[in-house]
């Protein structure tokens, strides 16, 4: 299935930045308990070749789709995509990583933040434009400003995203939500307290999906 159409009723994508060695069963069933689709492990996470696969193999009797973040440099993608990441995402707009990315048909979402930088990004073969780091340039109004001369560009808003805010992005136009440290704290998954990030978790999809 086409990458958005899958996330189209709950089109969130969970960041995992620091997530240690040994949690990923957990993190999984965190998950799909609570309806997330889609999560990624950035690549400056100690150990994250090894963390995309146990994780996708976790996540494959339920469903859930697994990528790679923070993909700087070739070098990142060449071990994000032989990890078996299903989609990639960029904080950044470069263009030899889309398109090799795009070449191979796997989903990219690089990070863009200007009217420029969206619409060469999504020029250079992007899926979607990761507006990053959203928050710091007006939030959902940045969004609802973009959306209007970018209406065919389907847009990620990133950056300070969290369940008291989910809502509004939606609502703004944004076709995808990405979260981090809101929710998937480093902290809390080192202490293992998934409790709370499911908690976290259930309110914000919970608002995502009332503003659908």
């Amino acid at each position: 299935m086409e990458f958005l159409e899958f996330l189209k009723d709950m089109p969130v994508v969970g960041i995992l930045r620091d997530i240690p060695k040994g949690a990923e069963e957990a993190c999984v069933k965190t998950a799909a308990t609570c309806g997330l689709k889609a999560i990624e492990v950035t690549m400056n996470t100690d150990g994250a070749e090894e963390i995309i696969r146990a994780l996708k193999a976790a996540a494959k009797p339920h469903g859930i789709m697994v990528g790679a973040g923070t993909v700087r440099h070739d070098a990142d993608l060449e071990k994000a995509l032989n990890a078996g990441a299903s989609f990639i995402v960029t904080p950044n707009t470069r263009s030899n990583i889309i398109r090799i990315a795009a070449s191979s048909r796997t989903p990219i979402i690089p990070g863009a933040l200007t009217p420029t930088e969206v619409q060469k990004a999504f020029d250079f073969g992007a899926t979607a434009v990761k507006v990053f780091p959203v928050n710091c340039v007006g939030g959902p109004e940045y969004i609802k400003a973009l959306r209007g001369p970018f209406r065919d560009i389907p847009l990620m808003a990133c950056g300070g995203v969290n369940p008291e805010n989910a809502a509004a992005y939606i609502k703004a136009g944004a076709n995808l939500l990405s979260f981090g440290a809101s929710i998937f704290n480093a902290d809390l998954m080192k202490a293992g307290n998934w409790d709370e990030i499911a908690k976290r978790l259930t309110k914000l999809l919970d608002a995502v999906r009332a503003a659908l």
